[in-house]
């Protein structure tokens, strides 16, 4: 099967990603670990929670949601949520502040040749990686039989040395006032091909990687991934159940011709799905929620 989507049919090259939006158990800890270890502030709040990020810009939406169960690890939803700061010595003061905070939510750090990853849990179990781009003119992209697929890998990347390389007083002072992003989402799902019929052939993302057939990376407009998933905890999982986790994917596309293009795809492959004319909404095959929205 091809799972290359027409031209026509690819969402837009300068698609971006949204706030992410997690359902809560303990607003008040997770708020504080938000502020505390990732130094964002509230940009917003309401009877929907709170809304952080840096300057006017959310990254990630808590909204309270006591009395629902925290999801089991073999279920379908978020493996990550992923941070992308402006430079290295911005990553640093990020990475060095959620170290302080709780240095037994870090998980792990990786020189993906693409980019520089370290990796949290926040307290109720959410995946966060805080990453920072190597240029794209050092990415490598290589030929294959589904494709160009860009040149990853996991390498060791010492988190000590990578601090004192890299880490200012001046990164620290002003971590609030530096720029971040939502660059990534990356999700658990039960199975990459059918994720891969989901997110390439229907929605329109271009397919940039994979890895045994255990995780899909896939993007608009030649970046490494905008969104991936993967089954090494959840291969097999069904349709997710309403626990704490992931609420909300936001993807922003620049205008509405993108939203409606995208509602004619889902209609023509039965994906059930709500247009308002300015944005959409609709499920993955494994009810992860996706908003589909005018920048």
């Amino acid at each position: 099967m091809n799972f290359q989507a027409k031209d026509q049919d690819l969402l837009a090259g300068d698609l971006t990603m949204g706030t992410v939006m997690l359902k809560v158990g303990d607003m008040a800890n997770m708020t504080k670990y938000y502020r505390n270890a990732l130094g964002l502030d509230p940009v917003a709040e309401g009877l929907g929670g709170v809304y952080l990020g840096r300057g006017a810009t959310p990254l990630v939406h808590l909204a309270p949601a006591a009395g629902l169960q925290l999801p089991s690890r073999g279920e379908a939803g978020l493996f990550h949520t992923a941070f992308l700061f402006d430079s290295q010595s911005d990553l640093a003061a990020t990475v060095a502040s959620a170290a302080q905070t709780d240095p037994t939510r870090f998980v792990g750090s990786a020189d993906h040749l693409v980019s520089e990853a370290f990796y949290f849990t926040d307290p109720e179990g959410n995946g966060i990686e805080l990453y920072y781009d190597r240029p794209r003119e050092q990415w490598e992209w290589n030929e294959t039989a589904t494709g160009k697929e860009v040149h990853m890998d996991s390498l060791a990347l010492n988190p000590q040395s990578y601090l004192q390389s890299h880490l200012t007083e001046d990164s620290v002072r002003k971590q609030h006032d530096a720029g971040a992003a939502i660059g990534h989402v990356h999700l658990q799902v039960g199975d990459t091909s059918v994720a891969e019929q989901f997110y390439v052939n229907i929605l329109g993302f271009e397919r940039t990687a994979g890895w045994h057939g255990q995780a899909l990376f896939v993007s608009a407009g030649g970046y490494h991934h905008h969104m991936a998933m993967n089954v090494w905890n959840s291969r097999g999982a069904g349709p997710r159940k309403d626990t704490l986790g992931l609420g909300e994917v936001l993807i922003h596309v620049p205008n509405d011709d993108e939203v409606g293009a995208l509602a004619q795809r889902l209609a023509s492959a039965g994906v059930s799905h709500h247009h308002t004319g300015a944005e959409l909404r609709f499920e993955d095959p494994w009810r992860n929620q996706l908003r589909v929205a005018v920048s």
